[in-house]
């Protein structure tokens, strides 16, 4: 028998899908000029002016577009070496170690973009070709670091939780389980 998602499950999903939608639009944006472009060089001889700058500020935006997800998911890449020896029943406690310093890592990483954003604004930083102002697009990437470091401490919150047998161990926050 399925359950009735609660409220913070459909908000989750519904950041989830945003960010994912997103990030797919990116992409498919990205595949398009990249056609384009190289269409027009090959058979018109003109390329596209500003290509490069876009496919950088693209290629920005698809990773951090992505990482709230996965960290969400818990879809870090992982080395399992120690798995076999920690105990089974103190895994949350590992899990709630590394959400929370990934969460702290994760927010000094936010405040220190934010500041580079704040800057590049200050400055009047834009791209070379097309005059985009740069610090917008760094200042998008601090926020996506935010939501992601909250994302990451709700994680470690929720394995508190597990720890203390308010949720049930393995469900839906435990490692290897997804929503």
């Amino acid at each position: 028998m399925q359950t009735r998602p609660t409220w913070y499950a459909a908000i989750g999903r519904g950041l989830q899908l945003t960010l994912e939608g997103l990030a797919g639009l990116v992409l498919f944006a990205l595949m398009l000029l990249t056609t384009a472009d190289v269409l027009g060089r090959f058979l018109f001889n003109t390329p596209i002016t500003g290509t490069v700058e876009l496919t950088q500020l693209m290629l920005a935006a698809l990773v951090f577009l992505a990482l709230p997800v996965v960290c969400w998911r818990e879809g870090h890449i992982t080395v399992d070496l120690l798995d076999t020896f920690f105990p089974r029943a103190l895994v949350w406690i590992r899990q709630l170690l590394i959400n929370a310093f990934s969460a702290l890592a994760l927010w000094v990483m936010a405040r220190r973009v934010w500041t580079l954003g704040e800057r590049a604004l200050d400055w009047g930083d834009t791209t070379q070709f097309l005059g985009l102002q740069v610090g917008y697009f760094v200042m998008g990437m601090s926020l996506l670091l935010f939501v992601s470091a909250v994302l990451c401490g709700l994680r470690a919150l929720m394995y508190v939780l597990e720890g203390a047998k308010v949720v049930e161990a393995g469900g839906a926050v435990s490692a290897g389980k997804q929503q």
